[in-house]
């Protein structure tokens, strides 16, 4: 039996694999996903999200593939403060291998494109308009929203664990269509830093810096204060 460590980074190796992996599919020269677009995007996270949750479940994990979500479940009493470190730790690990296994599916299509930008932004998000205040709290609102959605849905659905992936996958398409224009809807640092870091490593040809300064602010901060608000109004109304 598989124990909450185990689950957490199962899943979120899984949510970056499958979703970084359907960003490859769209941005990167000659898939066969080739400039489908946003709504194969938002729809392929939302996919990613619904499969890891319900991977982090199984293997006894929380279901939060997220470290803004485990804070806000920590602030809202669903999680002790104790397990918290050692959750986060588990959720960077995964998104970080996730990326890599990505990297290894896609290899070829990276020799094919030339654009480094668009070879960072299959890794992480990148802001339509750098504006690092304003990015930040797009991210912020974003994961407040992720974070309170979820509480509520778990709520819902009660010891029926098997709904709460598929309505989990649905919340973060819906986020990613109405929020995700400005950033890219990153919501989770294990999502964006993660894979930040991996790119970094990795051999990807032709890439560029990975814009650290962007990464430590709106993709990092943002969710942190999100998952906050979120966890402190679930506490507070529920």
């Amino acid at each position: 039996m598989a124990d909450p460590y185990v689950g957490e980074f199962v899943g979120t190796m899984m949510l970056v694999l499958l979703g970084d992996g359907v960003i490859a599919n769209v941005l990167l020269r000659k898939t066969k996903g080739e400039g489908s677009g946003w709504i194969v995007i938002t729809a392929g996270w939302g996919l990613a999200l619904m499969v890891a949750v319900a991977i982090s479940l199984v293997l006894n994990g929380y279901g939060h593939v997220n470290p803004a979500i485990t804070l806000a479940a920590a602030y809202a009493g669903l999680i002790d403060w104790g397990f918290v470190p050692g959750v986060f730790i588990a959720q960077f690990l995964g998104g970080f291998f996730g990326a890599v296994l990505m990297f290894l599916a896609y290899y070829s299509h990276f020799h094919e494109t030339d654009d480094p930008d668009l070879k960072l932004a299959v890794f992480t998000t990148m802001p339509q308009i750098r504006n690092l205040p304003l990015n930040t709290i797009t991210e912020a609102i974003g994961t407040a929203v992720l974070a309170a959605g979820v509480m509520a849905i778990t709520t819902l659905v009660g010891d029926n664990i098997w709904a709460a992936p598929l309505l989990i996958g649905l919340l973060l398409w819906a986020i990613g269509l109405g929020l995700g224009g400005p950033t890219g809807f990153s919501l989770n640092q294990a999502r964006d830093l993660a894979p930040r870091i991996a790119y970094a490593i990795l051999p990807v040809p032709g890439k560029r810096d990975p814009d650290w300064v962007y990464g430590f602010t709106a993709p990092f901060i943002g969710p942190f204060i999100g998952g906050f608000i979120g966890g402190l109004l679930y506490f507070l109304i529920v």
